[in-house]
Formats: C-alpha cells, structure tokens, sequence
C-alpha cells in the first residue's frame, strides 16, 4: 500500500488573523508538522493545496453569503495565500494551486507544474500526480474541515483513493456545517478518524 497525507489550505489567510481565519488553523499547522515528525504513520508521500484566487470572479464579493461567495483571500502573490509559517514544508514534494480563475474548494481542482529537460512546463492534476506515484490510500488534514476537506475527500473517494480523514488536524467554521460534512463523508466511504477543532 502507497499512502499519500494531502494538507489542504493550511494558508495564513485560513488561520487565525487571516482573512477568513478558521479558530485552531494554526494549531492544525503546527500538529501536521509534529505528525511528519514523528512519523507514527508512515507516509511515502506529501503534498498541499493552495486556494491561489488571481481574478475568481463571483467567488469574492463584498456582500458574502459565505456559501458559494467569500470576502476576498488567498489572493495570488500575497502574504494570505502563503502556507503557514508553523507548517513544516520540507516533506511537501509538491504543491497544487487552484481557484486562480474560478471557485475551487477540492485539492483535486488544482494542478502543480514542473519544468521539463526541454524547459517546457509540465501541468499535472493532483489525481494523476497520485495515480503516477502508485498511490492507493490518501490521508486529508487542513482548513477547512466542512468547505475544501470536505470536497477533497469526496473527490479522493470518487477517484478510487482510499481515504482517510484525520479530523483532529483538521478546523472547522461552525458545527452545523461540520456535522452535515461529516455525515456527507461518512456516507461516501471517507474513513474519519477522531474530532476536528471547532469554534464554539
């Protein structure tokens, strides 16, 4: 078995002072990095999503429902799109942007890019960045548990991924909408695994 720990949106923009600052987002960070350290669960492989918003359109909007429209974040360039200081990116091999033109909550939306021998660009999606390294099983933590944790383990399962949720490294924005994420994983198959920080 090839396992793959997925760190969705651990950005300053998603944690405490960000823009749309998560409770406990920066204590997610700081327990991933103690995970990979410790190494209890072994990983052959890690990777991290980046909501990298460049022009997304209806996605920002300054009277938000905070459902399909958001304020403004994670902005392409900017300090709040930047993956938290307490996150430890020396195991990260690579990293998948998305939401650049568009709303993007799934890590499976975004692609990372590498430079050919010939100086070309390579885009890869994260599916077959996993499926090219014989991953069977992914492992999801981040921010938030109940928007882009929730769409990435649903799309890890619809991609024929084992997958796991580690809730208690994941935050949540509110408990009615992390519950009814729990349940909608629950119900695909998505494998969840103690409790995720919430704000009261």
């Amino acid at each position: 078995m090839t396992r793959c720990l997925v760190v969705v949106d651990v950005q300053n923009d998603f944690c405490p002072g960000g823009a749309l600052g998560v409770a406990g987002g920066d204590e997610v960070a700081a327990a991933t990095s103690q995970l990979l350290a410790r190494g209890g669960i072994s990983f052959d492989h890690v990777v991290a999503t980046q909501d990298f918003h460049v022009d997304p359109g209806d996605h920002f909007s300054d009277t938000p429902d905070f459902v399909d429209s958001w304020p403004p974040h994670c902005r392409a360039g900017s300090r709040g799109a930047l993956l938290h200081d307490a996150l430890d990116t020396s195991r990260v091999e690579a990293v998948f942007r998305k939401g650049q033109y568009a709303a993007a909550y799934s890590g499976f939306e975004g692609h990372t890019s590498t430079v050919t021998a010939e100086g070309g660009e390579l885009v890869t999606g994260l599916a077959d960045w996993l499926r090219e390294r014989g991953v069977d099983q992914v492992h999801v933590v981040g921010i938030a548990t109940d928007h882009c944790v929730r769409a990435t383990a649903l799309d890890a399962v619809r991609e024929g991924f084992r997958t796991t949720v580690l809730l208690g490294l994941t935050a949540g924005i509110s408990r009615p909408t992390v519950d009814a994420a729990l349940e909608q994983m629950r119900a695909a198959g998505v494998v969840l695994v103690g409790d995720p920080v919430v704000a009261d």
